[in-house]
């Protein structure tokens, strides 16, 4: 029987969620997340926020990892003052995430940012963020869709080398690159869309939300990956 790997989905951490009878502070995640994970061939664990000294221990027991989306980075993180348009800061979440993104790069664990994860993975090796873009989520809590294009060559354009629609909401984006960091997909206003280091490790981040759509082959490399590390 195949293992399937471990993929470890970092969550939000949330006050006054609302279920039944009870309203409490609650490790939330988006369904889509571990489905899509379950559907490309792994087991899913989820990984609220948490102490940043406790990320290495966490990255040694996972074969692969997903920093979710979620709220706008802290600007204090690439060097920058807030914009008005960027929303309220969630310290815990970047401090944890940044310390996974770390860790996992340190022990060549396979990586993929969706969203927030994309920016954060650039804002870790360095890079800076577009504070508000125009026209990548037109309706508030409504997913859009647009055409991403990729970069012929690349890590993304090898598992998906034709220009594809991808659900899409966020207002922010890739401004500097990382340190290492190459683009390997574009929207055709010339937003990133797609970041990658040259592995080995595996690391790609994603603009867009896999997770909203029915394309499975970005989670399939990472799970594909995450066997063989």
């Amino acid at each position: 029987m195949t293992v399937r790997p471990l993929i470890g989905v970092s969550t939000y951490l949330e006050a006054g969620t609302r279920w039944g009878l009870w309203e409490l502070e609650a490790a939330l995640l988006p369904a889509g997340y571990p489905r899509l994970v379950q559907r490309a061939g792994g087991l899913a664990a989820m990984l609220p926020p948490d102490a940043p000294e406790h990320a290495a221990a966490t990255v040694a027991r996972l074969d692969g990892l997903v920093i979710a989306g979620g709220p706008d980075v802290e600007p204090v993180h690439y060097g920058a003052t807030p914009d008005p348009r960027t929303g309220p800061p969630a310290r815990a979440r970047d401090a944890w995430e940044l310390a996974l993104i770390k860790e996992a790069l340190a022990a060549g664990l396979p990586l993929l940012g969706i969203c927030r994860g994309m920016q954060l993975l650039n804002v870790a090796l360095g890079g800076t963020l577009v504070q508000h873009i125009d026209g990548h989520a037109q309706v508030p809590g409504v997913f859009g869709h647009h055409t991403v294009k990729p970069v012929p060559g690349t890590l993304y354009g090898t598992v998906v080398p034709e220009e594809t629609s991808v659900p899409t909401y966020h207002h922010q984006a890739v401004d500097r690159l990382g340190t290492g960091l190459t683009v390997s997909a574009q929207a055709a206003d010339g937003t990133v869309e797609a970041v990658e280091l040259p592995g080995p490790p595996w690391v790609l981040g994603v603009q867009w939300h896999p997770e909203m759509g029915g394309d499975l082959r970005v989670m399939q490399a990472l799970v594909s990956a995450a066997t063989r590390s």
